[in-house]
């Protein structure tokens, strides 16, 4: 007799649904805040004799001390700080989480934001306390103080700036959440390079505050490369959590090649933040569109009807996020492409919303 998953899966994975990435192929993909630049040709060619000399037949160097050293100069970590690598953020988002799921502890943060902080929560049994940010999706700092300490969370993420709405919260209102919370703070900075404000520099300040990063949204989402910075002790514990060699060999030296070339990736991003404001104009000229104010590679929109957009776009060779419901009814989110991109997603939104 076949064996029933439904009898053998735990409840919360039977509840659950997969992550789901549509297909893309001949699409202008602008749903997944990817970098739309490639690296350069000459970069490209260098890059792949680097990768070619690897010895792919060895383990990587398990905790990839050359990357975290080039990662901790690079991005100007404070002295005394250290770093955990991780398979992307969300590797490093489920070792957070999983260090801390002690029973009973509480996991909270703002919403909507990165559904992986819920996900994970759920997955580690802890109890996912979502407070919601105000209707023009600002971050209500006093609320959020006055839930954390009624249910003194072990674990506190907030995405600055936040995704999917772009918002960057003001700094004072992360303060006092930094200065009220018993527990970890988790800031995922993982769209720094587009808001130009970290708290990076900060994180001799706070015990509890570690600073979550990733390479995706500079160019590098291919290389599934995230990055954690804290005090020693916590990161000692998150890496227990690790899985060994958890980032592989051409993903270490991608990175590190990519690392001594980072003026490449900045310059890119000056690229997209430019592309930002002209693409938001554009679009809240639009009749109908509310643009959200963003700091990221991003921008949130609410429309008319956004299934019905969504569907039109797709039609017309437009790939976008649709995020309409209950928390974010008719929206959708835009990633900032090329001008190119940029120019076929005006034409299309404007055929879109008749």
């Amino acid at each position: 007799m076949p064996l029933n998953p439904q009898e053998l899966v735990r409840p919360e994975i039977l509840a659950a649904k997969a992550y789901e990435v549509p297909e893309a192929e001949g699409m202008v993909k602008l749903d997944a805040m990817e970098n739309p630049y490639s690296l350069p040709p000459e970069m490209r060619r260098e890059l792949a004799e680097v990768l070619c000399g690897l010895e792919l037949n060895r383990y990587p160097e398990p905790t990839g001390k050359k990357l975290r050293d080039a990662l901790a100069r690079r991005m100007q970590v404070p002295a005394g700080m250290e770093l955990l690598l991780g398979n992307g953020s969300d590797d490093l988002i489920q070792i957070i989480t999983f260090t801390l799921a002690r029973p009973g502890a509480a996991m909270m943060y703002p919403v909507p934001t990165f559904v992986m902080y819920g996900a994970n929560a759920r997955l580690s049994g802890m109890k996912a306390v979502a407070v919601p940010l105000r209707d023009d999706f600002s971050l209500d700092a006093g609320a959020f103080v006055e839930r954390m300490r009624a249910e003194r969370p072990a674990l506190v993420f907030i995405a600055y700036p936040n995704n999917p709405t772009g918002t960057l919260y003001p700094e004072e209102d992360v303060l006092a959440v930094l200065r009220a919370a018993e527990g970890v703070v988790v800031l995922d900075e993982a769209y720094h390079v587009f808001a130009q404000k970290s708290f990076m520099p900060r994180l001799t300040e706070f015990p509890n505050l570690v600073v979550l990063r990733t390479v995706s949204k500079l160019g590098l989402a291919g290389i599934r490369l995230g990055y954690l910075a804290g005090r020693p002790e916590w990161i000692r514990e998150f890496n227990k959590a690790r899985q060994a060699y958890n980032v592989n060999a051409l993903t270490q030296a991608a990175a590190i090649y990519a690392l001594e070339h980072l003026e490449v990736l900045e310059e890119q991003a000056a690229r997209i933040r430019k592309e930002r404001a002209a693409l938001g104009a554009a679009l809240a000229a639009l009749p109908g569109v509310k643009v959200v104010p963003s700091e990221a590679n991003f921008l949130l929109l609410r429309v008319p009807d956004a299934d019905r957009a969504d569907a039109r776009l797709r039609r017309q060779g437009v790939l976008v996020k649709n995020l309409n419901g209950p928390s974010m009814p008719n929206c959708l989110r835009v990633t900032v492409g090329t001008p190119d991109e940029n120019r076929i997603l005006l034409t299309a939104f404007r055929e879109a919303l008749q």
